[in-house]
Parts: structure tokens; sequence; C-alpha cells
């Protein structure tokens, strides 16, 4: 090695998001980075913002390892902070919107971290939150700022100063992204650069991204693994991330800012596209769609069917996965998705994959078992919960959770799930956790939730209660009392009042018995 050689910064060399921002803002500053609500960020403006904000946040002593809670909405100075607290060497924990202030206080306290970034309309849920929780010492508000808290704007109208960027390793945690578990409460995936990087390649692979000629149009929310992991690929190639308001679904205004904006490459759960293609005069819109990609829920072979007629020139893409692999790990591609209905695609070559029984042994192609997961996807562990980490990689692999069996041909199918999790509108519902949440009403004496189909949602939690001698309840006050405890997404939908619980020889409650008993009495209602 040359002395010159020798004396290149590691830093310069990293391969993480913070590094691909400056080589767009060093190699075109001026060319775009995002889109929103018909403003322009350049990349010179990313990489701008993002060192202000983190010499402010380490004026104010965040430093490398220190979590940063953030309560935020779809916007580019969203994904800036995230960079910022990366730079730092800092760990950005993205908190999910719509849960209550108790669960929120859970994952500060979990956490343990003092500083929370917030969007001025959310500010009341962290203060209702700090009524739980004492951890937090510093608020700073993406907006007009309260009293006892700090206003973003304060930040970045400081100098950058004398400030120096340390050097972050890929192997550094970048984001802790909680997920519900079996026992109810949330586990936060710690997730490195390296993570991200090789979900990247896997995105770029998918999407069949080669240039810089596309539009990235991004309704996932920030706060999911599906919006930050969707959109690393966007960084490394440049291309531009048009970001869409959060707020309530509506197909026509996502239509309008597709063909507006020119977007090629999207991405929305299928009761989602379900409404899109009913748009009037879609198949006459000016649209530059490319990759339609789907995935959170199954779709229906006639939703896949109208989706093909509706956009014969765009590349049908469902994803698969889940938010300790970064999160893809299985892709279905267009006419696939007809020929096996219901499958969630073939692994992915990023990412490597077994299938196997309780005792780690390879089950035949056909049998069902659990699919397991090696690859640098693939978490770094759950935060602060040793046990639970070496429970999920028990064997040397991470045990997903996920009953599968796979053809001949590589295609999957999932059919349980071990983590008895509910797919409901896109957002996961964790039986156990609503179970918990029922279990402290006073009328309850046991409870089961389970997954009822739903066309709107795909599935909705409802749950099957006993009730105590003398008492009655309704689903409206059932939702009232939960109202504060539990997120409404989370809460159940109908409530089914039984004498006993049933039960099989072990003493589990047999869920597959409540949910065939279910959906006979749906069935002839």
């Amino acid at each position: 090695m040359s002395e010159a050689t020798s004396a290149i910064p590691t830093a310069v060399r990293r391969n993480h998001w913070m590094n691909q921002v400056l080589t767009h803002a060093a190699m075109r500053p001026d060319a775009t980075a995002f889109r929103f609500r018909g403003a322009v960020t350049t990349w010179s403006d990313v990489a701008s913002h993002m060192d202000t904000i983190a010499a402010a946040l380490a004026r104010r002593g965040v430093g490398a390892g220190d979590r940063v809670l953030m309560l935020t909405l779809n916007h580019p100075l969203v994904i800036e902070t995230v960079f910022a607290i990366n730079r730092l060497g800092a760990i950005a924990v993205p908190m999910n919107i719509r849960l209550s202030p108790a669960e929120l206080a859970y994952i500060i306290d979990d956490a343990d971290g003092d500083v929370v970034v917030v969007d001025q309309p959310l500010a009341p849920v962290i203060a209702a939150a700090q009524q739980v929780t004492s951890r937090l010492t510093r608020v700073i508000v993406m907006g007009e700022a309260g009293e006892g808290h700090e206003a973003m704007a304060d930040l970045l109208a400081e100098p950058v100063g004398d400030w120096t960027a340390p050097d972050v390793a890929e192997d550094a945690t970048c984001l802790i992204m909680y997920t519900s578990g079996t026992t109810g409460k949330p586990k936060g995936a710690m997730l490195d650069h390296l993570n991200m990087a090789a979900q990247s390649l896997t995105v770029l692979r998918v999407n069949n991204i080669f240039d810089e000629s596309d539009v990235s149009f991004l309704t996932a929310p920030l706060f999911h693994i599906a919006g930050l992991g969707s959109i690393g690929a966007n960084f490394i190639v440049g291309i531009p991330t048009v970001l869409h308001p959060l707020g309530a679904f509506n197909p026509e205004e996502i239509v309008d800012a597709w063909e507006r904006e020119g977007a090629t490459i999207v991405f929305n759960v299928p009761q989602q596209w379900q409404a899109i293609c009913a748009v009037p005069g879609i198949r006459e819109r000016d649209l530059k769609l490319r990759v339609i990609s789907w995935g959170a829920a199954p779709a229906s072979d006639t939703l896949l069917r109208t989706m093909a007629e509706t956009f014969p020139d765009a590349l049908n893409v469902a994803v698969f996965g889940q938010t300790e692999m970064s999160p893809i790990t299985c892709a279905l591609r267009g006419e696939d998705a007809i020929h096996h209905l219901g499958s969630v695609g073939r692994p992915l070559a990023t990412v490597q994959y077994r299938i196997v029984d309780a005792d780690l042994t390879d089950v035949e192609p056909g049998a069902v078992g659990e699919i397991v997961y090696r690859g640098p996807s693939l978490m770094k562990g759950y935060w602060r919960k040793p046990a639970e980490t070496a429970q999920a990689f028990e064997g040397g692999w991470f045990h997903s959770g996920d009953l599968v069996r796979q053809d001949a041909d590589g295609f999957v199918w999932v059919v349980d799930r071990l983590k008895d999790m509910i797919i409901s509108g896109g957002e996961n519902v964790y039986c156990a956790e609503v179970e918990n949440a029922l279990f402290a009403h006073p009328a309850i004496v046991e409870a089961a939730v389970y997954g009822r189909a739903d066309d709107r949602w795909g599935e909705v939690p409802v749950a099957a209660v006993v009730l105590r001698p003398g008492e009655a309840l309704d689903i409206a006050d059932l939702q009232a009392w939960l109202g504060d405890r539990l997120a409404r997404f989370k809460q159940p939908k109908a409530l089914v009042p039984v004498e006993a619980l049933p039960r099989n020889a072990a003493g589990k409650v047999n869920k597959v018995a409540l949910r065939e008993a279910d959906r006979a009495s749906v069935l002839t209602a």
C-alpha cells in the first residue's frame, strides 16, 4: 500500500447513507433529492441540513450510541434528521404515530433516550406520554415550539462552527425499529448501516433500478421499516424521492400526484390498489409508472388481474419480509403473482434462508416448516433483550416465526404464524399484546384474540371473551375503555362473548376452533 493510499481517512470510504448524500452533494449539488408539496430539496440542501442539525445536537450532548426518539410525519426534514443523528454515530428511534401515550412511554423508557424530535401536530401526544414517563429531558419540535421545548428551526439557524463529524463504521447501529412480540411488549430491532446498505441492494434488484431516470414515490410512513427500508436504494443511485404527506388515503389525490410528479416506482397495500384501480379515467392518465409494488397483506387474483389491466406496461412486484430483516426477504413478480396465487414469492439471493422443523432440520419440499434467515440484512439483535435475542438466533439462524411451505420451483407460501400476528391494513397486530390489555378490563375473566377476514383491511382483530357473572359488555364500550390504552388499529372490531374458551389437551386456547366457529357464524349471519 502506498503512502498516499494509507493516508486516506477511513471515514470517507464508509458505505452508509451519510456518505451517499455527501457524494451526490459534491458531484451534482443542484440535482433533486426530495420533492414534497411542490418544494424541491437538492442534495446540497440535504448535506447542509444534515451537518447543521448534527452539530446542533452534538452541542446539546448527543453523541455516539445515544438514542434519539422521533415521532414524526412524512417530509424531507424527517429523513435529514435521521441522517444527522446517524452522522454523530447516534441511533434514530422512530415511533409509530398511531400508538397511545402509554405505549409511547414504554418505548421511550425502553430505548432509554432523553431527546425526542416531534412534529408540531404530534407534540400533544408527547406531552401526554410525559405524564407517564419522566425520561425525556429535551423535546425538539418541527414547527412552532411550546413552552419548555425547542424549535428545529433554531437548530437549523445555528452555524456548524468547528464541529467535525466522527468516523461512523458500517456496523454501528443506525436505527432501532420497535416491533411487538408474542409477550405483548415491543422489542427494538437494532439495524446497522450494513443492514441498510444490503437492503438497498435488495431494492435495486427487486425494482430493476439501473440509472437516475426513475422517480420514487413514497406513501409508506417513515416510522415503519417499509418507509426507510425502501428508499435507501434512492440514496445510492441518487434518484429523486417524492414524499407524500401522511393522512387519510385518497386514491384520486395519489393518482394526481403520480401524474404531476412523473412517478415511476410506487408501493401500496392491496386495499389501496383496489381503490386506485377504481379511480375514474385512470387508464387515460399520463402516468409513467414502471414498477407497481405491493405487500403487507395478500392480494386476490381478481385484484392482480385488475392491476395488470390498469397498468399493462408496469412491472408488478410483491414484497415480503419483516423488520428484523430490514425488511425484504422474498419477492413475487408479474405473472408469477397470478400463477402462484397466495405465494409471497421466491427468497432473494441477497439473503440466506432455510425451511426447518423444530430441530433445525431442513424439511422436504412441500412440507411445512419455519423459514429461518442469515445474511447482511439481518438485524444485530433486540435492544437490551439478550434472552429474546438468543432465542431468536437459536442454532445460528434467525427464527422468523413464519411457518411456510415451498414448492419445487422455489415459491414460498406462508401457512401460519408462530407469533400469532394479524395484519390489518398493513399494520401488525399481535394477539398477546391485545389480550394483555383486555385482561385488565374489570368485566373480563378470559380473552382470546384472533383475526377475521375483512374486505377493507385484509384482517381485523376479534376478541372472544368470558365475562364475569352478571356483567355485560359490547364492542362500543370496550373500544371506549381501550381508547388511551391501545392504538385504534389494534383494538378489536368485534366482541364474541363465550361461556368458556376452547382449549386443547395441553390446556392452551384453541384459536383454530375459534376462527372456524367465527367463520361459520359470519357466513350464516
